[in-house]
């Protein structure tokens, strides 16, 4: 694999690269200061994602107070790239405190907020646009209506959801399905060896729906680099997990043991943690892209790296192994041991081929995804 190696996103025809490029630190303002880059330090990082043949790339009108959209506009402009570049933003999160529509999914701050986003970002369209976060409030209704209208209106091209139960996500796609409005096509979500919760429903339904999962913090917010050890407090190294960094935070002895078998599987293949963390992640069923950030472009180019090796079976078994956890209550029921009680002895049941349904698999030149 490699940046320029491009899959479909879910039941779309929109293709992207399988690391996207992350920008949430691009800026110096807002929630997301601490670790945020000025437009000449995010430069290098943007031309080199470029140069590797990357074109997936990530922001949302939160971060960084909007200096992110605002900065990574400036960089797409100035590179010239607009229409090779699938650009995606998000919305939800309130930019205006005290004002009670300046945040959520309804329809006046959705409006409001790809217009706003369009004005930063020095486009007339956005290639992906997702809601940021279920508010539990806003009709799933509402939501779909306006994805429709601004589809129509040439203000987006295709509609996403990011952080959303997976019933939330089901329910919203196949009202989509049944009134003809414009369909999701990605999903945003956590996912990392050390967070593998969307395995219980989200995967499965993405792969059945036709969303593209998009996985964010596939290093477990930098704990599988490797640069962080126990300590009396949770642990020790030099980040943002470090010393005070993660509050209230307990480290648990599952997760140091994903973190000794992943130094052993890195150690065996010669390559980084991080490496085999992303990889890991990149090449995992229903997985569409990892998001990756970066603080350089050398830095860049370590992640860049993680697809240019393949993981193998043995390895990848170990790394599972490591990282699973025994399903809760219902999903008990949905193992495979469990499949003896359901049919007649001696008949024989087995999964259907990887990839069976060709309306949901994504393709590329030279394989499935």
């Amino acid at each position: 694999m490699s940046l320029d190696h491009y899959y479909l996103l879910g039941r779309s025809g929109l293709r992207v690269s399988r690391l996207a490029l992350g920008t949430m630190n691009f800026g110096t303002g807002g929630f997301h200061a601490a670790y945020g880059r000025t437009e000449d330090e995010a430069r290098p990082i943007f031309r080199r994602y470029l140069e590797a043949g990357g074109n997936f790339v990530d922001t949302a009108d939160f971060y960084t107070a909007g200096e992110s959209e605002t900065i990574l506009g400036a960089l797409i402009a100035e590179a010239g790239v607009r229409d090779r570049v699938v650009l995606t933003t998000k919305f939800t999160n309130s930019v205006d405190p005290g004002n009670p529509n300046a945040g959520g999914n309804g329809r006046k701050h959705m409006i409001r907020a790809v217009e706003a986003s369009l004005r930063r970002l020095r486009t007339d369209y956005i290639d992906l646009f997702l809601l940021h976060t279920w508010d539990r409030v806003t009709p799933v209704e509402e939501v779909l209506r306006t994805f429709d209208d601004l589809t129509r209106a040439g203000k987006i091209r295709y509609a996403g959801l990011s952080d959303v139960p997976g019933w939330y996500a089901a329910r919203a796609q196949t009202l989509a399905e049944a009134h003809s409005l414009a369909p999701m096509v990605g999903l945003q979500l956590p996912y990392s060896l050390v967070d593998r919760t969307i395995e219980l429903e989200h995967v499965a339904m993405g792969q059945s729906l036709g969303l593209g999962i998009t996985a964010w913090s596939p290093l477990g917010g930098g704990f599988l680099t490797g640069k962080y050890r126990p300590a009396d407090r949770g642990l020790a190294g030099e980040g943002r997990l470090g010393g005070d960094g993660t509050p209230g935070r307990s480290w648990t002895d599952r997760e140091w043991r994903i973190l000794a078998t992943l130094e052993e599987v890195a150690g065996k293949l010669g390559v980084t943690m991080a490496q085999v963390a992303l990889n890991w992640v990149a090449t995992q069923p229903g997985i569409a892209a990892a998001i990756v950030g970066a603080s350089s472009a050398a830095q860049l180019d370590a992640n860049v790296a993680a697809l240019g090796f393949e993981l193998p079976a043995e390895l990848r078994a170990r790394l599972d192994e490591a990282s699973s956890v025994p399903p809760p209550s219902v999903y008990q029921m949905f193992t495979p041991g469990y499949q003896g009680w359901l049919v007649s002895p001696g008949v024989k049941v087995g999964d259907k081929p990887a990839g069976y349904a060709p309306g949901v698999r994504n393709w590329t030149p030279g394989g499935d995804a």
